[in-house]
């Protein structure tokens, strides 16, 4: 199977197109210099020749304060870029699998979305998204719609500053010996490696459609700080901010936990809890650096 990845050089793309390389496929990695999503006389450049059957797209504007000030051009890449590959797909008779966020959610339900549940975005990141969405689905011969949650990965995030949360935690932690996090906004921290496994495996199916992916379980940020700091041994101290104490700037979800009910269906749920996806990426950071 020759498969495309879109993004391939960002922090979920690198894990993707490593995950199908290791599974023999044939992959061509595309970035921001290669493709442009947003322009479909570049998507047909890049996508009408050497077709690939099955076209990955990681490429999102996800930095959610930027979105809120740029909502046009954030509607260009997450919305009308989707529909872009979306036709191009079409045109080459290539499966289109599409990553998406749980910030297509409010976090008023409480409980673990699934799948059926209505989408109520806070923010135009998350409005934005959901219209990628609703292109795929309505435009879409064939595709996979992942939504996932709280990613973090070895390869740097280059739109939010090179350092992930669990990077981030561990710098502040050993600089400082203590830090404050939030205790009110609950999600499934996933690992980028984990999501390209779970996406390879659905993408050797045919059953096409929107599945949620994500770790199991889930935590406050303040829950997931305290985990960093014990798995990788850490001496440091973590505090629950106060309520309001650090403001968002733009609205976001307190409760953005996914059920993966989609693919426990399909006997496809590869995922362990949150906490294994976490001492898995430490542990290949330590043997990294011996």
């Amino acid at each position: 199977m020759k498969v495309a990845v879109i993004g391939a050089n960002g922090q979920l793309g690198t894990d993707v197109a490593a995950a199908f390389a290791k599974r023999g496929t044939q992959v061509r990695c595309l970035t921001h210099s290669d493709i442009e999503v947003v322009s479909a006389e570049s998507i047909e450049s890049s996508l009408g020749t050497d077709a690939p059957e099955l076209i990955v797209n990681t490429v999102a504007m996800h930095q959610v304060e930027q979105c809120e000030q740029r909502p046009d051009e954030a509607f260009a890449v997450n919305a009308l870029g989707p529909k872009n590959l979306a036709l191009q797909a079409n045109r080459i008779g290539a499966v289109l699998m599409h990553v998406s966020t749980d910030y297509v959610f409010d976090g008023s339900k409480g409980a673990p979305y699934c799948e059926d549940d209505t989408p109520r975005p806070l923010n135009a990141y998350g409005v934005t998204k959901l219209a990628g969405e609703h292109f795929v689905r309505s435009l879409a011969n064939k595709y996979f719609l992942v939504r996932t949650s709280a990613l973090y990965g070895k390869s740097p995030c280059r739109g939010k500053g090179g350092l992930n949360f669990v990077e981030l935690m561990l710098k502040l932690g050993r600089e400082r010996g203590k830090v404050r996090v939030v205790d009110d906004e609950y999600v499934t921290p996933t690992s980028t490696k984990e999501l390209a496994r779970q996406m390879v495996a659905l993408s050797e199916s045919t059953h096409y459609g929107l599945y949620n992916a994500t770790a199991n379980g889930s935590c406050s940020w303040y829950e997931f700080a305290r985990e960093i700091f014990a798995a990788a041994g850490v001496q440091a101290t973590v505090e629950a901010a106060a309520p309001g104490e650090f403001p968002a700037k733009t609205p976001r979800p307190k409760y953005s936990v996914l059920d993966n009910r989609g693919l426990r269906s399909i006997g496809l749920d590869l995922f362990g809890s949150w906490q294994s996806g976490l001492s898995e990426y430490l542990s290949a950071g330590l043997a990294a650096t011996n």
